[in-house]
């Protein structure tokens, strides 16, 4: 990972370089994951540019933090929490820049805002299954699809309230990622069954709440999720089950504002199938990993900031990220949405 020449030149000077440089090669190679780690490492990144930042006026200083947040974007440009991550931050600081802040100050600002960033993002997951518990009650059949933390938050902090559940949790062809959800609520005590994601309808009329995470959130509400999830939705609608989404507010995607739409993985076909499998070559194979649930199939979304209907997601984003011009988001863009291998 590297900086185009002036850039480099320009950040060299800050002593903190080699350790921004060392987080860049981190997050690119995979040493770090998860989207809550990759955006907070990238903010920690930005944090220590400001700290040993020796500019002498608040341009330079702008410049420095900017070029450590490209750096940073180029690392994984298809993670939708890390470009989050930084908007954030470069939003106040060039509030701070127009605002005529001293050097002094404008690194402060920097500095209050990549703190708050990381400590959101650290407690958000513990925020969400406290406040979704509250919609969780005793004796409530639950339902899930894919993996994900915040969904488990919210189960495991309705059990430890006392609430007895029992869930349902999708295998979620074709990584199987519910048999990890399936193992990691079986270990709490939760009583959980493991369903195919066929018999989905099958099982419904039993299910009083489909809780479900998010890879992504647009500003009309819509969501991103494992591929099934708006199947699931669907069928939930059809038997008037609530339909619950948990997500952190850096899954909101600010891009889509202004029309943006999130792109969606084709992974390999072998996930499916292998070639030696497909006995006629006229045969195509499509493997999306996530689809788009509308917001007019989820009853709530959960976040840490408080729960939202799927309408409220545009006001969410303009508190997170403020009044972004569609210029800005396109410096630090999320070009496409991509499964994680797994670790």
């Amino acid at each position: 990972m590297s900086l185009d020449r002036g850039q480099r030149m320009s950040n060299m000077k800050n002593p903190a370089y080699n350790r921004v440089v060392a987080i860049a090669e981190d997050i690119k190679a995979m040493r770090i994951r998860g989207a809550g780690e990759i955006a907070r490492s990238a903010v920690e990144a930005l944090l220590l540019t400001a700290q040993n930042s020796t500019a002498s006026n608040p341009r330079e200083l702008v410049e420095e933090i900017e070029n450590t947040a490209r750096l940073m974007v180029r690392t994984r440009p298809t993670a939708v929490s890390l470009p989050n991550g930084i908007r954030y931050v470069i939003h106040r600081v060039r509030e701070g820049e127009r605002s005529r802040a001293d050097v002094k100050s404008l690194k402060e600002v920097a500095i209050k805002a990549c703190r708050e960033f990381i400590e959101n993002s650290r407690t958000a997951i513990e925020r969400i299954g406290e406040i979704g518990a509250k919609r969780i009650r005793d004796g409530d059949i639950l339902m899930t699809h894919c993996h994900s933390l915040a969904v488990l938050k919210v189960i495991e902090t309705a059990w430890r309230q006392g609430k007895r559940v029992k869930v349902y949790a999708t295998e979620t062809r074709p990584r199987f990622q519910g048999r990890i959800t399936a193992e990691k609520l079986a270990q709490m005590g939760i009583p959980v069954t493991l369903i195919a994601d066929a018999a989905v309808r099958y099982f419904m009329n039993e299910v009083d709440r489909v809780i479900v995470g998010a890879d992504a959130v647009s500003a009309n509400g819509a969501v991103v999720n494992k591929i099934g999830t708006s199947l699931i939705a669907l069928a939930a609608r059809e038997s008037r089950t609530l339909f619950f989404v948990a997500a952190e507010s850096y899954k909101f995607s600010p891009e889509t504002m202004f029309g943006e739409l999130v792109k969606i993985e084709e992974r390999d076909a072998s996930e499916l199938i292998s070639p030696s499998e497909l006995k006629y070559q006229n045969i195509s194979v499509a493997n999306p990993s996530f689809d788009v649930t509308p917001p007019e199939y989820i009853d709530l979304i959960i976040t840490e900031r408080g729960i939202i209907p799927p309408q409220g997601a545009i006001f969410l984003l303009q508190e997170v990220f403020g009044v972004t011009t569609p210029e800005e988001l396109e410096e630090f863009q999320t070009y496409e949405l991509r499964e994680e291998e797994p670790v």
